[in-house]
């Protein structure tokens, strides 16, 4: 029987998985080991390596059969030391292994879920928000999540393919002064070397209205050998820079991810974390609560979970919006405010990120707001009384309302 308290003591751990599967027979020398080139040459990308390490499920070997004609399966070998032989309900298992869950479809599963397509005035370039822009600059990563929500585009193998026009997409941001941050995602900007992601901030950068700029990776966590001196030492000359990473569950900040982060925050770059909340993987208040304190102690903000979007294929690692609202209810106030991530959902078609809260506001009107405390305390606080403000719908409040 596992002991839950000791599994979450292991968890908090930061702890090096090196060289893991590659030890045996003399193991990997240390400096391709830590080459980020070789990492990435040697994924595992085939059935007959994963049952070289795993014992493999009847619902996994299925799924990486059919694996090649939705999203490709890449795990680096520093992330892959993370997956158990033997357990595939383990958590890092359920995020990186196919499963024939995956061919089954659900009447609400969407193809581009987020409705990137339809708010991409040149190919590459997603237009959605008012003074921002996605800027898609490569369909690769370093390794691929089974709940990707670019699967459609991403890893060379989905239904269609990225054909970003970088010229265009620079003379559309030249031409469009109302936008002042770019994000770089795809795909992963983190894959570039040093010479082709510069020369892409420095495009940027030249654009005298963009005034930030930021990257979205999961390159420090599937491949932290990338993040070497050299390419934080170019990074900062492109300030203010932010990056947003991803981690789903704490097992995944190992040291090695520990001080990759480090290095990027020494070179003051701002970093946020982005989870997707994952059923079997960060789904109850516990694992979450970890996760969010080992961010902190590497110097990440825990800044967004994500009700996992409507991908296909996905709907066996999607949780209830009950679960999440659960889980900010376990946060909020119980741990402090820098570890609370704000949930959202990005709604389904392209309506944008919406954020979801519990229910502390219980009654409002021109002269009071009523609000309940993360204890379930009732509170309320003077309105200034102007009539043009729209409130919500006035309610009586009772016990009832306290958690809806």
């Amino acid at each position: 029987m596992v002991n839950l308290t000791e599994g979450i003591e292991q968890e908090k751990a930061f702890r090096s998985h090196a060289q893991g599967y590659w030890s045996r027979n003399g193991g990997v020398a240390p400096e391709l080991w830590n080459d980020w080139k070789w990492q990435l040459k040697n994924r595992v990308t085939k059935l007959e390596q994963l049952e070289e390490h795993l014992s493999l499920s009847e619902e996994e070997r299925a799924g990486v059969l059919l694996s090649g004609d939705k999203l490709a399966l890449a795990i680096t070998p520093h992330f892959f030391n993370l997956i158990p032989r033997e357990n595939p309900d383990d958590p890092i298992r359920r995020q990186m292994i196919p499963r024939i869950e995956e061919t089954w479809s659900s009447p609400y599963d969407m193809a581009d879920p987020c409705g990137e397509d339809s708010h991409m005035p040149v190919p590459g370039l997603v237009h959605r928000y008012p003074d921002r822009v996605l800027f898609l600059v490569t369909d690769r990563c370093a390794a691929y999540c089974r709940y990707c929500t670019r699967s459609r585009v991403v890893s060379g193998v989905g239904e269609q393919e990225l054909h970003t026009d970088f010229e265009e997409a620079f003379r559309y941001l030249e031409q469009h002064t109302e936008v002042r941050d770019v994000l770089l995602s795809g795909g992963d900007a983190l894959l570039f070397n040093d010479g082709k992601l510069e020369n892409l901030l420095s495009r940027l950068r030249a654009i005298s209205h963009i005034e930030f700029l930021r990257i979205g990776t999961r390159v420090p966590i599937f491949l932290p050998q990338r993040i070497t001196p050299e390419l934080c030492a170019m990074l900062a000359k492109y300030h203010p820079l932010w990056m947003s990473v991803h981690v789903n569950h704490p097992r995944e900040l190992t040291i090695e991810v520990k001080e990759a982060l480090e290095r990027l925050a020494n070179a003051g770059i701002p970093l946020g974390n982005q989870s997707v909340l994952l059923a079997g993987v960060n789904d109850d208040l516990e694992t979450m609560k970890t996760l969010v304190h080992k961010l902190l102690m590497c110097r990440v903000r825990p800044y967004y979970l994500y009700q996992c979007d409507l991908i296909n294929g996905s709907s066996h690692l999607r949780t209830s919006v009950a679960k999440g609202i659960e889980i900010i209810e376990g946060l909020r106030g119980h741990t402090t405010g820098y570890a609370v991530p704000q949930y959202v959902i990005d709604a389904p078609g392209g309506g944008g990120k919406v954020p979801i809260n519990p229910g502390y506001i219980l009654y409002h009107d021109n002269e009071k707001i009523v609000i309940r405390n993360y204890e379930g305390k009732i509170f309320e606080y003077p309105e200034t009384g102007n009539e043009n403000v729209q409130f919500a719908p006035q309610r009586e409040y009772h016990d009832e309302y306290l958690y809806s």
